[in-house]
């Protein structure tokens, strides 16, 4: 159950919206500690390192080992909530885990072999993901950074179907990954769609016809009697 991630955080002991705003000026993240049994602890963090962090994919499904003022705790991240017009994190939320206790994840997919895929490298096709993650359950020990997807031997109007993918040893999908007796596609090879093409106009060059032409200045007309 080892982290590649750490973050460094500090025990928070004003709060409200003033307090809050304060911290985010000083470039401190407002953050919440839950879960394990154990009382909710409240944390600010360091934007700069949270921001490098979030950059990468497997942060977000990843153990992340927690620095705080009581030691080091191993999380996951919960939720992240942004400023919806500047890059901004305003709050975090981490839940506490336990080796023994299964996590419940999204977890991405990382479709291989595209590239030399018949569909694609002969016949000019092109790879739609219809699914990009997946939610499943296990252990801490087990989590993956990502499931991966193989699509090599994909042809054209071929597709991957959910029990096609081999999950890792100790990885189950939960039941809202899927509805009982469907097997979704999750990704498929299809011909690139072409624009088409917009019938020749019957209209002269100045974009109306004769018949608008003369009418144009009656229209005129009614609309001065109007004014």
């Amino acid at each position: 159950m080892s982290s590649n991630y750490v973050l460094n955080a500090q025990s928070r002991d004003v709060f409200g919206t003033g307090a809050s705003r304060r911290q985010r000026r000083d470039s401190h993240i407002p953050a919440v500690v839950y879960g394990a049994g154990k009382d909710n602890e409240t944390v600010t963090l360091d934007h700069d390192q949270v921001m490098h962090s979030l950059e990468k994919e497997a942060f977000h499904s990843a153990i992340i080992d927690l620095q705080t003022d009581a030691g080091s705790q191993q999380v996951i991240l919960r939720e992240v909530q942004m400023h919806p017009h500047r890059p901004l994190v305003l709050h975090m939320d981490f839940q506490r885990i336990k080796a023994t206790e299964k996590l419940h994840m999204k977890i991405p997919l990382h479709f291989d072999g595209a590239d030399v895929a018949p569909g694609v490298k002969v016949d000019g096709g092109i790879l739609a993901h219809a699914i990009t993650e997946l939610d499943i359950t296990c252990l801490p020990k087990d989590l993956p950074e990502y499931i991966a997807v193989d699509v090599s031997e994909l042809g054209m109007n071929e597709s991957i179907h959910l029990s096609d993918i081999t999950l890792p040893e100790g990885v189950e999908l939960t039941v809202t990954a899927y509805h009982e007796g469907e097997d979704p596609a999750v990704a498929t090879i299809a011909a690139p769609k072409v624009a088409e093409e917009e019938p020749a106009s019957e209209e002269g060059e100045g974009g109306e016809s004769a018949e608008g032409a003369e009418q144009a200045p009656a229209a005129d007309a009614e609309a001065d009697k109007s004014e």
